[in-house]
């Protein structure tokens, strides 16, 4: 037993210390994000004046949803920007995991260390899949705190309870619900993150534009050839958001989450289209390893 826990810690040490590299070279990773939250919180301290007699005017509402919606939107319009800013981050991450370092024939140096290409590429996908979500979570839970703090401050010096912020609000259900969100567009675009590794392993010069091209002049040649716009369609229902699988709104108009029982994971898993991008875009992955073990520096 011993031994195969040597042997499981030699392969599992190169994969820690890869990831580490990762976030030591692209520091972007994290401070594209915690500037976007700082703007945020800045932004939001600016527009805390006034924010008792918003607050008083919100709840005289006779309408709970309207009430609850008013008093969530900070909260959630700084989820919203932040998850967005992790998502471009994530794409231009991914794009030049393995095309900047041909680039900058850094790869001759790392090529040199005992740790495998396979080991290398993992690492690459598991950043974006796995630890720049997590990066997303925690900003946006510290972003809401703070928020938070702010606008009791400012509501407490007015003479207003902040305690109406937990009373008209699902704050903790928002958290559950925001961390089961991150895992639904993180499964939805692991055939975006995954090609442009694939692009960023083939690509010699110009990698995003070699990510982007193929399919705009797919959608041109389409539209010029069949005058249909069946593959937009199909790019626009993949940047799309997977809501309507993943949830389940009693009005569709008005999108509105009050309990657990309305996240329909289950219903999301066994979408057919999901498994099979994702079986499809996986496979790219030891492309991306022969990519990477034989394209030559730039």
């Amino acid at each position: 037993m011993s031994g195969q826990s040597e042997i499981a810690n030699k392969q599992i040490r190169p994969f820690c210390w890869s990831v580490r590299r990762e976030l030591w070279e692209n520091r972007s990773l994290y401070l594209a994000p915690l500037i976007v939250a700082g703007v945020i919180i800045i932004g939001f301290m600016f527009s805390a004046v006034g924010l008792a007699e918003r607050r008083q005017a919100v709840l005289l509402l006779n309408d709970p949803l309207k009430t609850r919606t008013a008093i969530e939107m900070p909260y959630s319009m700084a989820a919203m920007m932040i998850m967005f800013t992790a998502f471009i981050v994530a794409v231009f991450y991914c794009l030049d995991a393995l095309h900047g370092e041909r680039r900058e024939r850094s790869i001759l140096f790392w090529k040199s260390l005992p740790v495998s290409d396979f080991t290398t590429v993992l690492s690459k996908a598991v950043v974006a899949l796995v630890v720049i979500p997590l990066i997303t979570f925690a900003l946006v839970i510290l972003t809401d705190l703070m928020i938070f703090l702010i606008s009791s401050i400012v509501l407490l010096v007015h003479g207003v309870s902040p305690a109406t912020t937990l009373i008209h609000t699902h704050y903790f259900l928002n958290v559950v619900l925001f961390l089961y969100g991150i895992i639904v567009l993180t499964l939805w675009h692991v055939p975006t993150y995954t090609w442009m590794l694939l692009v960023s392993g083939w690509a010699r010069r110009a990698a995003f534009l070699w990510a982007i091209l193929p399919w705009v002049a797919i959608m041109f040649f389409e539209r010029i050839t069949f005058g249909t716009y069946y593959f937009y369609s199909f790019i626009k229902y993949r940047f799309g958001s997977p809501a309507m699988t993943a949830f389940n709104f009693p009005d569709p108009k008005h999108p509105c989450l009050d309990s657990l029982s309305q996240l329909t994971f289950g219903r999301y898993l066994i979408t057919p289209g999901l498994w099979i991008r994702l079986a499809v875009r996986i496979d790219v992955l030891p492309t991306a390893i022969r990519m990477r073990r034989y394209r030559c520096p730039m």
